[in-house]
């Protein structure tokens, strides 16, 4: 697909200097560069500029922010020659935090630490996603990504005994059993699926009112995407799918998916849900996309922006899925 890394999250060519990962001396070398920067998150969350436009922070390592650190900095590569890392301070707790506030499906609280002027606020990243540039967004989704499996990762799957980060925090080494682990990523098929002049969608529970979305599904062991697709669509919405054909890739870092936009061809329209999986489904025509897309439509609201399901459907709609 010829504007696939046109996707949030889609890639900008980040220098990741993998070399320097089984590198100790170069390591120690690029965390004493007084050219190197962080990028910083609280719970999960980078730390962003709310001045427009708005972006992601860069902070020198020894800034004061950076002493409530409670992993080692996660090498994410280099920019403009210059070292990234990224770090967690959640070993920060904002006064009078309201834990409630936190965690909701578009978290709109911001945290601001003392030590920052109030214009750099920490920020749920879905939320914010449309707001970077590609480059900031490569590196917010591969810090929330890896800072999110080290916090799920901290004991050996093998043998069960603590791990330690190893790799500038792309793996976990097992003192006892030698066992050494890597970063998760689940693969996750999302379907642009049509019938004639209409595409499928279907929303899950709880989502917010109105919202909608393509079908997507993990892909299990031992199954083509392909496969995935047709077994996806026929479990949620009991509607078969012939030819199938991939469109264009999203790394989503909630918490690590890797999602593969893919089309298909639908061979029947009768809809027949799976209550457990989902919701609601249903055929939505391409005129009555073209309303929901200019926000006009009185059920249904348009596919968040930044998610991989809203540019393969402004894409269809716009006939450049090619």
């Amino acid at each position: 697909m010829k504007n696939a890394e046109q996707v949030t999250f889609g890639g900008s060519g980040l220098d990741r200097a993998g070399e320097l990962r089984s590198d100790p001396e170069g390591l120690r070398a690029a965390l004493a560069d007084p050219a190197a920067r962080a990028i910083v998150f609280w719970r999960g969350k980078p730390l962003m500029s709310t001045e427009r436009p708005a972006g992601l922070i860069r902070l020198a390592l020894d800034h004061a922010v950076l002493h409530d650190a409670v992993e080692a900095p996660i090498l994410l590569g280099r920019e403009d020659g210059g070292p990234v890392f990224a770090v967690d301070v959640s070993g920060w707790m904002p006064q009078g935090l309201d834990e409630s506030s936190l965690g909701g499906f578009l978290d709109p609280s911001e945290q601001r630490h003392p030590a920052l002027p109030d214009w750099m606020v920490f920020a749920e990243l879905r939320r914010v996603m449309t707001w970077l540039t590609p480059r900031d967004a490569e590196l917010a989704a591969s810090g929330k990504a890896v800072f999110g499996w080290h916090e799920s990762h901290r004991f050996c799957a093998k043998c069960g005994e603590a791990t330690a980060p190893a790799q500038g925090g792309w793996q976990r080494n097992c003192p006892a059993c030698k066992a050494s682990h890597f970063p998760r990523t689940d693969p996750v098929v999302i379907m642009l699926i049509t019938h004639g002049n209409s595409v499928l969608v279907g929303r899950s529970p709880g989502w917010p009112q109105g919202m909608y979305s393509l079908l997507a599904g993990f892909v299990e062991p031992g199954e083509t995407l392909e496969a995935a697709v047709r077994r996806e669509v026929f479990e949620e919405a009991g509607v078969r799918v012939g030819e199938v054909g991939y469109l264009a890739s999203q790394p989503w870092p909630f918490p690590a998916s890797l999602m593969f936009g893919c089309w298909g061809q639908a061979t029947s329209s009768d809809i027949t849900i799976d209550p457990v999986e989902i919701e609601d489904a249903r055929w939505i025509t391409r005129e009555d996309m073209m309303t929901i897309s200019q926000g006009h439509h009185p059920e249904i609201m348009p596919a968040r922006k930044g998610a991989i399901a809203h540019f393969l459907i402004e894409r269809w709609l716009s006939d450049t899925l090619d």
